[in-house]
């Protein structure tokens, strides 16, 4: 399953540093949700700096950012501490939120062949409805462009 251009946000709460937050709480506000693939990896960590480095811009704009990954509240804690994210991480360790916007793909490292997250972004208006979507996005960069999509909507 996979959000479409026009679906609703999906009534989920996940963990986070600072307790559980619900998705749509952040009705009233135009919401980027990004979800990456692992704490402390260089493309993750960049993508973070990025939206990090932009984030009053896209508060001045009306959106408040949120990542999201399989990983734990701790590594979270450790890699928002680490970078100065100023924004909150969410953990998604059975997948939940992955597979709810459909983030979940088949990669290959090496030979190996397994399953992982997508580097993708999710930009939903202020009554929580998809207005975009990327897939598989390269980190550098790709802040810039979802906060120029931002100021378009």
């Amino acid at each position: 399953m996979s959000l479409s251009i026009g679906d609703s946000l999906p009534p989920l709460t996940l963990a986070s540093d600072a307790g559980h937050i619900e998705l749509e709480s952040y009705y009233g506000k135009k919401l980027v949700i990004y979800f990456y693939p692992k704490d402390n990896t260089p493309g993750c960590t960049i993508e973070g700096q990025e939206f990090t480095a932009l984030h009053d811009q896209f508060r001045a704009a009306g959106a408040e950012i949120i990542g999201i990954s399989r990983d734990s509240v701790k590594s979270h804690e450790h890699f928002i501490r680490k970078f100065s994210f100023t924004f909150p991480l969410l953990s998604d360790p059975d997948e939940t939120a992955c597979k709810a916007f459909g983030v979940i793909k088949e990669k290959s490292l090496y030979g190996r062949k397994f399953f992982g997250v997508n580097r993708s972004t999710f930009l939903f208006d202020e009554n929580g409805i998809l207005r975009k979507a990327w897939h598989s996005v390269k980190a550098r960069g790709h802040a810039s462009e979802v906060l120029q999509a931002v100021r378009q909507l």
